[in-house]
């Protein structure tokens, strides 16, 4: 990738970054340190990824945060894995078990007939540990709480939900999906029409629209390369 040089950002016209975001970074952690080290106020990113994921985030600087809404429009593209017989609060590992179920029964061709029922347009509830806003706060910080809160079901499309079950209770995925949906809700999903529940164990996203995570700047390199300037 081509080194950054601050100096020729041009940020009335705007500037747009793919960056691989990494493991336990939010999104706004992101987005605080790319913003203090150009220097500007104008800087978000389009479309939040969970602390425990990692992969393609698109930060616009300048006038490009006007882009933000486009980016968030587009589809996509994830892969992860899940685990079977397992479930946490939060569907992922930030929060501990709280449920564990025998799963050696099921079998892949199972797995994958669940898949394919959580593919095409359908309805999901989000997790309740999401940025979404009950009242005015965010949903996580009730369920931190331990707090009941009620979040509606929302159209969805999946497009590719793509399962590997090898390596029980382990399974991997890969998932195309349209904006506002939630992995962790489908692997809840999953888990709950199997029988045994399910948390996910990894997740990465490859691809907004036709950006990819390959061609991202590995975020600690983007900033060493605008220090060098």
């Amino acid at each position: 990738m081509k080194e950054i040089k601050l100096s020729e950002l041009d940020f009335q016209k705007g500037e747009v970054f793919l960056l691989d975001k990494p493991y336990e970074w939010t999104s706004f952690d992101v987005v605080k340190k790319v913003r203090n080290r150009l220097r500007i106020k104008k800087v978000g990113h389009a479309g939040t990824l969970d602390p425990l994921a990692t992969g393609l985030l698109i930060v616009c600087a300048g006038k490009a945060t006007k882009k933000i809404n486009e980016f968030q429009d587009l589809g996509k593209s994830y892969t992860g894995a899940l685990v079977l017989g397992k479930t946490t609060p939060s569907i992922d590992l930030e929060t501990e078990f709280d449920s564990e179920s025998d799963y050696s029964h099921i079998t892949t061709s199972e797995i994958q007939a669940a898949a394919d029922e959580l593919t095409g347009d359908i309805m999901q509830v989000p997790p309740i540990y999401s940025a979404i806003k009950i009242d005015g706060e965010r949903a996580y910080k009730i369920a931190r709480r331990k707090e009941e809160a009620k979040l509606d079901p929302r159209p969805v499309s999946v497009t590719k939900f793509i399962i590997d079950a090898s390596n029980l209770p382990e399974v991997k995925f890969e998932i195309d999906c349209s904006k506002g949906t939630y992995i962790r809700s489908l692997v809840r999903d999953l888990g709950e029409a199997l029988g045994c529940g399910a948390y996910m164990s990894e997740l990465r996203r490859t691809a907004i629209g036709d950006h990819r995570v390959e061609d991202a700047y590995n975020l600690e390199e983007f900033i060493a390369s605008l220090e060098r300037d």
